[in-house]
């Protein structure tokens, strides 16, 4: 009979100069004060932004104006300075953005601040 290959074991101890955390760990910190369900709500909202920046603006990616939709800032405002602040920044767009506000302020009622200013 062949020879098994031996089943590479795994080390828990790591070495102690290995204890810097590798760089893309730093949103492990994020996690930690916001639970995971509340991150990926808010990355949700954000994909669905941009989705809508393409149809809204009807381009290609790198054609999008820069708009900077700042979830955090929105959510201090109250409902109808959110409103006007989103018609300012799409006051470029030719379309209809009713639909897109609605939708956006309408995602965004579950959502928390996640500022990580202090």
């Amino acid at each position: 009979g062949g020879v098994e290959p031996e089943e590479p074991r795994v080390l828990f101890q790591t070495p102690r100069e290995q204890e810097e955390e590798p760089p893309q760990r730093r949103l492990g910190k994020l996690t930690v004060k916001y639970n995971r369900k509340d991150l990926q709500r808010r990355l949700d909202v954000e994909e669905w932004i941009d989705g809508q920046l393409h149809l809204l603006f009807d381009c290609e990616e790198d054609d999008i104006p820069e708009l900077e939709i700042d979830i955090d800032e929105l959510l201090d405002l109250s409902d109808a300075e959110q409103r006007s602040k989103l018609h300012e920044l799409l006051r470029e767009c030719g379309k209809p953005k009713e639909d897109f506000i609605d939708g956006l302020l309408y995602r965004m009622k579950g959502l928390r601040k996640m500022s990580l200013k202090k």
